[in-house]
Order: structure tokens, then C-alpha cells, then sequence
């Protein structure tokens, strides 16, 4: 028994050594202890709400882009060139691919009523043989022309169809510099691109672009093609028309410009119900008021537009405004500048009666003028 006892001892030992060397050493060689089991962690998961549960999100504008798109179309026209087969810019064209004879050019449009009418710029379809509509359910339309008003660079079209997906009117006066605007169109012939930008600035002349310029500033993309596409708010409502970019590159450099809805919807409505736009006219030139001239006038700041020259026969001659005189006001309106003289006086139907406010030699009269109708512009040449 006790040699039993010797001989248990000793392989003990012997064993406990090894397990302290190998785990000393190689403690790789050993098992991995059994672990328990880690407690179980509740998971809660956040779902992002299905889609439409919620009427607008604040990262998307595509409720607005929705509505306005299917009243956007795509513009295409083509014109007949005339070229002598001879000439070097027949051959050039022939030799870069194009139709020697017809030149093409994209720009946007947008419907303005179900019954087929379509608002776009004058520049877009000017001097067009053949204009395509492009609408967004696939369908493409030829357009004729009810009328155009180059002075504001828009026209109207007219495609046979009914129960269009027509736009709908927003408020270009409720706008205000830093309100989110989207811009929708065809730029390099991209149909239904939107781009998105805030209001700039507003009331923008002085560009020589029209002759009538009060134009919403804004940086939503605007590139060639877009010319006659919707500027629309935030809700998707027309408050603009694309017009023109500020560009040294002939591609966008956040900074175009829009004619205002309110323009665009007097121009439309006569178009439509005359074929043409007539405005008032007073038969004036004018100029801005240097502010040495106005401290001298006592007028406080340089506003108002001096009267450099009257029509002999005219509606101011009539009326006895005479050069020199600075006008102050129009039917109460306050002028800023000749601009301001030319956006009110347009305004008036022809035949109107309005009151002029003059400041001559210091003091302020007051003269009653019958609005003419302004003359039309000349055609440019062919």
C-alpha cells in the first residue's frame, strides 16, 4: 500500500510539473477554457417610416418636383438654312455630320392651360420652321406659334391635345431672397432635369437683356436648354420662366435669371386673347438722377428719372412735361429709376388717363398725360 502511495505521489508530481511547463511555455497547447454563455441583449431596431406615410420630408423636394414636372416639356425646333451647295459653310456642315440645310436648337416650355397652350421664350422658337413638343408622358406634339412679345423675350405655343397636365400659378411677388427655388428643363437636351438653388436676388435690370427686365436672381443650374423651363417654389408652383445664365463658359455658374410669373401671365393673357402684347407709352427719354443733381433738387436721395427729351406731339408733350422736369411718381407710384418709369407706364392699357408727378425748378407739379400705345419694335433681319 505504501509503495502504492509512492508511486501516485510521484506521477502527480510528474504531471503537475509538465502542466506548469507547457503552460509556461506553450500555453497553445492547452484547451480553451469553456465560457460562459454572454447574457442575451434586447435589440431595438428604428424603421424609417414607409414611403408617402408622411406628406412632406424636409431632405426631399419630391412632392414639389411631382406636381410641376408632368407640365414641363421639351422644346425642339429646326430651320430651314438655304445654303448654296457651294458655299464653305454648307461643306462644313456636311463635314462635322449636320444637316447641310436645317439647323436645330433645344430649349423647355411650359403648359400654361390643359386645352394645349405652352409658355417658353421668344428666343427659343424665333424664326423656327418646325417646333416639337416633348411631354413627359412620351408623347411628342407639333407646336405652332399664337404670338410672341420680343420685349420680354416669351412666346406662346399652341399643340392639338387636350386635358394637358397644366401648371399651376405661384406668386413671384410673395418671393423672397433666400426662398428655395427648382429649376426644371432641358439642358443640353437632358429632358426632365431638375436642379435645385434658393432666390438670389430680386427685381435684377439693367442686364440688356429685354427691355423690360425686373428678373428673379437665382443659383439653381441653369444651362442652354433650359431657356423656357419652369422655376417653380418649394410647393411646385410656376413663379418664374428660365431666361438666361450669366456665364463665361456657356455653362452654369449659379447665376441665372427668371422672368417673373407675374410678367409672364400678362403676356400670356393677351397673347391668347390678341395675338399680340400692347403696352402704354408716353413718348419720353429718360435718364437716372446723379445724386449732385439731386441734392440741388432737393429731392433727399437720387430717385425719379430726369426727362431728357419729349416727343413733340407725343403723350408727355400733350400733357406739358417738359425736358428738365425729374418724375417723381405715376398714378402715386413712386419711380426709382427709368426703369421703374418703363415697367409703370407699359403697365397701363393705352387710352388710360394717369397722373404724372413732375419736380420742376424746385416745385412739385402735377399733370394728367393720355397713355398712347407703345410702337412696336423693329424685326430683326433676317
Amino acid at each position: 500500500m505504501r509503495r502504492l502511495w509512492i508511486v501516485f505521489s510521484q506521477t502527480a508530481t510528474i504531471c503537475l510539473a509538465v502542466l506548469f511547463v507547457v503552460s509556461t511555455l506553450r500555453p497553445e497547447w492547452l484547451p480553451a477554457p469553456a465560457r460562459a454563455p454572454a447574457p442575451a441583449l434586447a435589440v431595438v431596431r428604428q424603421e424609417a417610416p414607409p414611403p408617402g406615410t408622411a406628406a412632406l420630408r424636409a431632405d426631399s423636394h419630391h412632392s414639389a418636383v411631382k406636381k410641376a414636372m408632368p407640365s414641363v416639356v421639351n422644346i425642339s425646333t429646326s430651320k430651314e438654312l438655304r445654303l448654296p451647295r457651294n458655299s464653305p459653310l454648307y461643306e462644313l456642315r456636311r463635314f462635322l455630320g449636320d444637316d447641310p440645310q436645317k439647323a436645330t436648337s433645344l430649349g423647355s416650355g411650359v403648359i400654361v392651360s390643359a386645352s394645349g397652350y405652352i409658355l417658353t421664350n421668344n428666343h427659343v422658337v424665333e424664326a423656327a420652321d418646325e417646333i416639337e413638343a416633348s411631354l413627359s408622358d412620351g408623347r411628342k406634339l407639333l407646336a405652332t406659334v399664337v404670338g410672341s412679345d420680343p420685349e420680354t423675350d416669351l412666346a406662346v405655343l399652341r399643340v392639338e391635345a387636350k386635358d394637358l397636365p397644366a401648371t399651376t400659378f405661384g406668386s413671384s411677388d410673395s418671393l423672397r431672397v433666400g426662398d428655395i427655388v427648382l429649376a426644371i428643363g432641358n439642358p443640353f437636351g437632358f429632358g426632365q432635369t431638375v436642379t435645385a438653388g434658393i432666390v438670389s436676388a430680386l427685381g435684377r435690370s439693367g442686364l440688356g437683356i429685354n427691355v423690360f427686365e425686373n428678373f428673379i436672381q437665382t443659383d439653381a443650374a441653369i444651362n442652354p436648354g433650359n431657356s423656357g423651363g419652369a422655376l417653380v417654389d418649394a410647393s411646385g408652383n410656376l413663379v418664374g420662366v428660365n431666361t438666361a445664365i450669366f456665364s463665361r463658359s456657356g455653362g452654369s455658374m449659379g447665376i441665372g435669371f427668371a422672368t417673373p410669373v407675374s410678367t409672364a401671365r400678362q403676356v400670356l393673357e393677351q397673347i391668347i386673347k390678341n395675338g399680340s402684347v400692347t403696352r402704354g407709352w408716353i413718348g419720353v427719354e429718360l435718364s437716372p438722377v446723379p445724386p449732385a443733381l439731386a441734392e440741388s433738387f432737393n429731392l433727399g436721395s437720387a430717385e425719379g428719372a430726369i426727362i431728357k427729351g419729349v416727343l413733340n406731339g407725343g403723350p408727355a408733350d400733350r400733357a406739358g412735361v417738359r425736358p428738365g422736369d425729374v418724375l417723381l411718381a405715376i398714378d402715386g407710384r413712386p419711380i426709382a429709376d427709368p426703369q421703374g418709369v418703363l415697367n409703370a407706364v407699359t403697365g397701363i392699357s393705352p387710352g388710360s388717363t394717369a397722373k404724372v408727378k413732375v419736380r420742376r425748378k424746385g416745385q412739385d407739379l402735377e399733370l394728367a398725360l393720355t397713355v398712347g400705345r407703345r410702337p412696336k419694335p423693329p424685326s430683326r433681319p433676317e
